[in-house]
């Protein structure tokens, strides 16, 4: 990956980094991944990079302390629905990020957006740097998390339509 981004409008669009996250091997938390594996197909904005994080958590956070104007994380995200439903999740303040809990200890292979989000935040406190402007998750209600590698039917067929949703984020985000 690439060194600061420029500000926006500074010398060009806003840079985006579009990041995939999972772990390939339990199952739907591959769904990041995958989806960010079909994305590579499409014809995107030069202002957007991909990265498949995998589970390197830790990784991402410290790569978004390089100036990233916009950050749209791929991951499954349990939120109560039917398996393959799809979310789009503003995160972008870090009031709404933090829930006043004591932050748990950090494992760099179990990173979830959530604690990428808050060492990001901590690492921004302590740098001076400033995270993306924008951060947006698009998340996939899972059916299986279990130990196995492929995605359940139903996240599967919602593949498509999260690379449809990203790609419209970015393209929406390259014009703004």
């Amino acid at each position: 990956m690439n060194g600061p981004a420029p500000e926006a409008g500074a010398s060009g669009p806003a840079r985006t980094l579009v990041a995939g996250v999972g772990n390939i091997f339990l199952g739907d938390d591959g769904f990041g991944v995958e989806t960010l594996r079909r994305l590579t197909r499409e014809e995107l904005p030069s202002s957007v990079e991909l990265a498949d994080v995998g589970v390197r958590g830790v990784h991402l956070a410290y790569e978004l302390l390089d100036g990233w104007d916009t950050l749209v994380l791929v991951d499954v995200t349990a939120r109560g629905g039917e398996p393959g439903t799809l979310y789009l999740i503003d995160a972008s303040d870090a009031d709404d990020r933090s829930s006043g809990q004591e932050p748990s200890p950090l494992d760099g292979h179990r990173m979830t957006p959530d604690a990428v989000l808050a060492l990001l935040d901590t690492l921004c406190a302590g740098t001076g740097a400033a995270p993306p402007r924008r951060i947006l998750v698009v998340g996939c209600e899972p059916a299986c998390l279990d130990e196995g590698i492929g995605l359940s039917p139903q996240v599967a067929a919602a593949v498509p339509e999260a690379v449809r949703m990203v790609t419209g984020l970015v393209r929406q985000d390259a014009v703004v």
